[in-house]
């Protein structure tokens, strides 16, 4: 049974202060961003000890950084896709703990691993779950979080995969020590370690609701009334006083479904300029990633002469860089805006690569100075590839969010798992300094091209309702919803 109703659900979450079951919902969603990066940055530090004689396994290391590395892209492209689709379907709180149940299963098997086919299949499966992690994570994070917080804390938890590189890094160098693990074990630790995170994660996970803005579009809204009111006393009793009153309702008919076709026609048709503007940010922040971290360590070691074994350092600098953009420059996408930040991250970043790429066309930079070129530039570009992440999240109905998340997570992931290696594998590993100048280049004029789509097509969203920059399908009529209080 469908039935309209008029509820101030959306008014009465975004006029919250934030307060410690804000915490809670950011740390039990938020913190898979962590695993993914330790996930992704283990895979390629022991690459070398799996090729290695005793290690159990039957592969080379340029199986694991190209086939396996390959079939987990090709994985995490499907699980969003897949998953997407259910989590609009079935609700966010089902799809991120299975999602997660995924993820762990499939990283516990690959830690199991006799041959190489069941390993490849389990990075492939491990892939799918972290795919559909992104989709129902970041949907259920930002209709859960305060408008006039909604901004800095995407773009933090999404900046997070850094955490987990760097501690990726720091993990693999402790289990490959053979004089501490076998060979043949070690790796399968580092594995197990990832598993031990994640069921804490799920601890942590079972305790976050469903998304009430979900519930009451799906014939639900009795129950999201109850989950808000009890939320609220939560908060009020933290707070001692009690809260303000909400303003704004919205009529509902509620739905149980939407079709793929009306999801089509209203992201690539009604608000088809958001599109463009998510497709330009996503392609952009991919190749300028890749442009710079696909041939990371062989441009230290060929241009350079650092040694195999130091470019960890070196990571552990870019990486911090990467994540203190979202952290300092978080709060000014609620406060400065959206359009602003978004496009002077990626024009920033974009032309400050212009100007590394020329500075090593010029033989002027030593790997350290090149290294906080790249720092710097990526102090900028993650805060931008973040807020694509929290644009194309928040910018499209209801109905569509967590598919309209999927599907231009899987085209940049996609453009940088894919098409980006075939571009710059020759160009960085050529040895010739023009070749890598040109890498650069690509990679930063893609980045400006996608800010100034940003100058132009960037929806202002800061201290707005999600319903208010997006009304649902199943709006029937709505009184405005106001800006949240930055």
């Amino acid at each position: 049974m469908t039935a309209t109703i008029t509820t101030s659900v959306p008014a009465r979450l975004d006029r919250l202060p934030w307060s410690r079951w804000h915490w809670m919902v950011v740390i039990g969603l938020g913190t898979v961003w962590i695993l993914d990066g330790l996930e992704v940055t283990v895979v390629g530090n022991i690459a070398g000890r799996l090729a290695e004689r005793g290690s159990g396994l039957p592969v080379t290391s340029g199986e694991i950084t190209g086939l396996a590395a390959a079939l987990y892209v090709a994985g995490a492209c499907s699980g969003a896709l897949f998953f997407g689709r259910l989590t609009d379907r079935f609700g966010r709180k089902k799809l991120f703990i299975v999602t997660l149940a995924v993820y762990l299963a499939a990283t516990a098997l690959t830690a199991l691993s006799f041959s190489s086919w069941w390993f490849f299949t389990f990075r492939f499966l491990t892939g799918f779950g972290i795919g559909g992690e992104y989709a129902a994570i970041n949907s259920a994070i930002d209709e859960l979080i305060p408008a006039a917080y909604r901004g800095r804390v995407d773009l933090i938890i999404n900046g997070s995969f850094w955490i987990g590189a760097v501690g990726g890094s720091l993990l693999s160098i402790l289990m490959l020590d053979t004089s501490i693990f076998p060979v043949d074990v070690g790796w399968r630790l580092t594995f197990a370690l990832g598993v031990v995170l994640g069921l804490v994660i799920l601890l942590v996970r079972r305790h976050v609701p469903e998304s009430p803005r979900w519930l009451f579009i799906h014939g639900k809204g009795d129950e999201a009334e109850e989950l808000v009111t009890s939320i609220e006393e939560r908060v009020a009793a933290e707070k001692g006083r009690e809260l303000p009153p909400a303003e704004g309702e919205i009529v509902i008919h509620q739905r149980s479904a939407i079709t793929f076709r009306e999801i089509g026609r209203t992201v690539f048709g009604e608000y088809r300029r958001r599109a463009v503007l998510g497709l330009a940010l996503f392609i952009g922040q991919a190749f300028l990633y890749n442009a710079i971290t696909f041939g990371f360590g062989a441009i230290l070691t060929t241009f350079f002469g650092v040694s195999t074994s130091r470019t960890g350092y070196f990571f552990a600098v870019i990486a911090a860089g990467n994540f203190c953009g979202p952290l300092l420059l978080g709060k000014l996408f609620d406060t400065v805006g959206r359009r602003v930040m978004i496009s002077s991250t990626y024009l920033l970043s974009g032309l400050l690569l212009f100007g590394t790429a020329w500075l090593f066309g010029a033989g002027r930079l030593s790997a350290d100075t090149l290294t906080a070129c790249w720092a710097v530039v990526l102090f900028f570009a993650s805060a931008g590839a973040s807020s694509a992440y929290l644009t194309v999240s928040e910018v499209f109905p209801m109905e569509t969010r967590a598919m309209a998340i999927a599907f231009f997570y899987a085209l940049g992931t996609a453009a940088g798992g894919i098409t980006g290696p075939l571009i710059f594998s020759d160009l960085t590993g050529s040895g010739v300094v023009g070749d890598t100048v040109l890498a650069f280049q690509i990679g930063a004029s893609l980045m400006c091209a996608a800010g100034l789509v940003a100058a132009f097509l960037a929806v202002p969203a800061e201290g707005r309702s999600l319903e208010s920059i997006a009304a649902p399908l199943s709006t029937k009529r709505a009184e405005p919803l106001p800006a949240a209080a930055k």
